[in-house]
């Protein structure tokens, strides 16, 4: 993951892609939720979980998950938490998983990134806790 050019996140081989998006309600009760789906989540090969592999994760924040698109041809933001709410949630999904002992890669909050990433499968899931 690049920011102005500059590698600020990366992971090595097979791992997670977990994009991490937060809302007005979000709070620690999600937060616990969605590390454990994370890593207990069986989606790996031979049904494993990324706890069962070691699988790294690369964890980007995402507000963009909540963009509303239903009207008109901008979308809408109003359903994502602002800055300064989402940003110590997104940082706790990080912590959580590494707590769990997964390694745990991040981009920078708020920074415009550039992701690299190759999508087997492809196989994409929507976790909402």
């Amino acid at each position: 993951m690049l920011v102005d050019g500059e590698v600020v996140g990366a992971i090595e081989g097979p791992g997670l892609c977990v994009l991490v998006g937060v809302t007005h309600d979000d709070g620690p009760q999600q937060v616990a939720a969605l590390v454990r789906k994370v890593a207990e989540l069986r989606i790996l090969p031979d049904e494993r979980s990324a706890l069962d592999v070691g699988a790294p994760v690369l964890g980007v924040s995402q507000f963009t998950l909540y963009a509303d698109t239903r009207k008109g041809r901008r979308p809408s933001w109003s359903a994502a938490a602002p800055g300064a709410e989402a940003e110590p949630l997104v940082e706790a999904v990080a912590q959580g998983l590494r707590e769990r002992g997964l390694e745990v890669a991040t981009g920078r909050f708020g920074a415009r990134m550039e992701l690299e990433l190759v999508n087997e499968g492809p196989m994409t899931l929507f976790l909402e806790v």
